[in-house]
Parts: C-alpha cells; sequence; structure tokens
C-alpha cells in the first residue's frame, strides 16, 4: 500500500518541460494556491494527477465558459507547457498566474515557440512544421475532434503542407 501511495504521490508531482531551464516565480498566495489545488482536484475525475482535455471543458463549464473545440484546443495548448496533452497542477497554477498579470506575451512567445520546435521547426524560428503532423498530433494526442484542417489551411498561406514560424504562431493569436 505504500509503494502504491509513493506512485500516487509522484504522478502528482509536476513534471519539468525538457525546454526549459527553471518554472517562473509564482505570484500567488498560499491561500489561493489551496483554492486552486482543490479545484484542480475537484476536476481530475480520474485521480491521475493531470487534467486533460475533457476533465478542462468540465471545469470551464463550471466557471461559467462554454468553450468551443477550438477555444478549448487553443487554452489546452497554450497551458500544457511540455505538450503532453494534459495539465500538470503547476501549469494549472501559471495559467492563474498569467491571468492575474505574469509576463502574458513573453511567456506565450516562448510557449509557440517550444511547441514549434517540438513539431520539427528550429529555435531559431526557421525550419517548418509539417501539417500533416500538426493535424495527427491535435488529433491523436490532443484527442480534438476541431476541423484543424481547416484552420491549418487558411494559416498555410502558401499552401505548401508546411507552416513556417509566422504560420505556426497564427494558431495561438
Amino acid at each position: 500500500f505504500g509503494s502504491r501511495e509513493t506512485a500516487v504521490q509522484k504522478a502528482r508531482e509536476p513534471r519539468q518541460s525538457p525546454t526549459r531551464t527553471e518554472p517562473p516565480a509564482m505570484v500567488l498566495d498560499e491561500a489561493f494556491i489551496q483554492k486552486c489545488r482543490e479545484a484542480f482536484n475537484t476536476f481530475d475525475a480520474d485521480g491521475s494527477g493531470t487534467i486533460d482535455t475533457q476533465e478542462m471543458k468540465l471545469l470551464l463549464e463550471a466557471i461559467g465558459e462554454a468553450p468551443t473545440e477550438e477555444e478549448l484546443f487553443r487554452f489546452m495548448a497554450d497551458v500544457d507547457e511540455d505538450g503532453t496533452g494534459e495539465i500538470e497542477f503547476a501549469e494549472f497554477l501559471r495559467a492563474f498566474e498569467k491571468q492575474r498579470g505574469g509576463t502574458q506575451e513573453v511567456e506565450d512567445e516562448m510557449d509557440t515557440l517550444d511547441a514549434f520546435v517540438a513539431l520539427g521547426g528550429n529555435a531559431d524560428r526557421s525550419g517548418h512544421v509539417d501539417t500533416q503532423k500538426l493535424i495527427r498530433v491535435v488529433k491523436e494526442e490532443f484527442g480534438m475532434t476541431i476541423k484543424i484542417e481547416r484552420l491549418v489551411e487558411e494559416l498555410d498561406k502558401d499552401q505548401d503542407k508546411m507552416l513556417n514560424y509566422s504560420e505556426f504562431a497564427a494558431l495561438f493569436v
């Protein structure tokens, strides 16, 4: 039993993104963090220590939001720093921190660049992301049913089936 408890505890520990050196310092007070933890645990229905797309949809609906599939995809992509398709508690907290006035633009740019690199682009913003790979990741890894093909087609200005950095970054605007 003790080893199961340890395994569950480890599963609930936030994972670090391999492309980041250190997470930004939190500007949230302990009481607010505790409320966030309670909300997170409430919507982590399967007890996995993460919130997946469907659990996030329920959470957003519970706070009065009614996101479309596309809005949910963009929200998950913005918050999911390590690209697992699920939100760990640390990512969840950083999302709230951003809402309370963190360095939103710099963080967004870093997140977009991290995603671009993870999908095949280069850290200097050169290179490209294959649109078929992007579509596969969105559908299979994020489990989204949005019309990602339509979005990609609109963004791929030169219709070469590849997104350069500026085309890719437009996904998150």
